[in-house]
């Protein structure tokens, strides 16, 4: 189908999803961006619509093979005039592929961690971008799920999505409650690490290569009393200059990495193979 009308109804739905109450009462979100899609659909993901529009497209090659799998998925297919896809696009400089789809967010009777499983826990993680960010490090560090408690960003944001750069379609992500949570790692023998800058411990002085859960908390409060007495493992970051501590997606990626250091060390798991780098500013599909 082509639109071409800017107050197409299709349109008005797609710019609707932009809020919280809107993706909230459909269940459905927004992924813009090839690179964005292209994860998602690497990842079994159903989109119910894909908006696309040629005259946006970056380099013209892989775009229509990815409108054609999503239509495969079962995803409509709509083709937009240029001014029409810019009334729904987010992006400041679209690349002209939309999907609309449902919810990724699964609970946690539906979780199935590996052993010796690394998990991140975010507890009321404010900034779409944060929560983004920390789950494309989770996805490059092999987390096994990312636990959102008490959440008071929407996991479905389109800047989540963005931030994550499509990552957020290889991680489970699970949204609970505190109590919940706690109770579901401590059943499964997880040890909980809780960064504080009052530890005697740095970060690589404890052992992170069993069940372990890296919790993070509000960027402007940390971990609250009930996480922080949850923690088996406390520990603190160095802080060799000024700033007594790190932004939370930050803290998240050192953190994570130390448990990777250890992992590779013990033997759980292997360095990948080399790939040659082709610069995320290349957009080479």
């Amino acid at each position: 189908m082509e639109i071409t009308s800017p107050s197409n109804p299709k349109l008005k739905y797609v710019v609707k999803l932009r809020t919280c109450s809107a993706r909230e009462d459909s269940g459905e979100m927004i992924v813009e961006g090839y690179r964005e899609c292209r994860r998602a659909l690497d990842h079994g993901y159903k989109p119910r619509a894909i908006f696309h529009c040629p005259d946006f497209y970056l380099k013209n090659e892989n775009e229509p093979a990815l409108v054609a799998e999503a239509a495969r998925a079962g995803a409509e297919v709509y083709t937009c005039s240029k001014v029409c896809f810019g009334k729904i696009a987010y992006k400041e400089r679209p690349d002209g592929l939309l999907m609309v789809g449902p919810h990724v967010s699964i609970g946690l009777k539906d979780l199935k961690l590996p052993p010796n499983a690394l998990v991140i826990v975010t507890e009321a993680i404010e900034k779409p971008g944060n929560l983004g960010t920390i789950l494309r490090s989770a996805d490059a560090a092999k987390v096994a799920a990312v636990i959102v408690c008490d959440r008071t960003t929407d996991i479905h944001n389109p800047n989540v999505v963005r931030a994550s750069t499509g990552t957020m379609f290889s991680v489970p992500i699970v949204e609970a409650t505190s109590d919940e949570a706690l109770a579901f790692l401590k059943a499964r023998g997880f040890k909980i690490l809780a960064a504080t800058p009052h530890a005697e411990k740095l970060h690589f002085e404890v052992d992170l290569t069993g069940n372990v859960a890296i919790a993070l908390g509000a960027e402007q409060y940390g971990l609250t009393a009930k996480w922080m007495d949850g923690a088996e493992l406390r520990v603190r970051i160095p802080m060799l200059g000024l700033a007594d501590s790190l932004n939370v997606s930050a803290a998240a990626t050192i953190l994570v990495y130390e448990a990777v250091r250890q992992r590779i060390a013990a033997g759980i798991d292997q360095v990948p193979d080399f790939v040659p780098w082709h610069g995320e500013g290349s957009h080479d599909h």
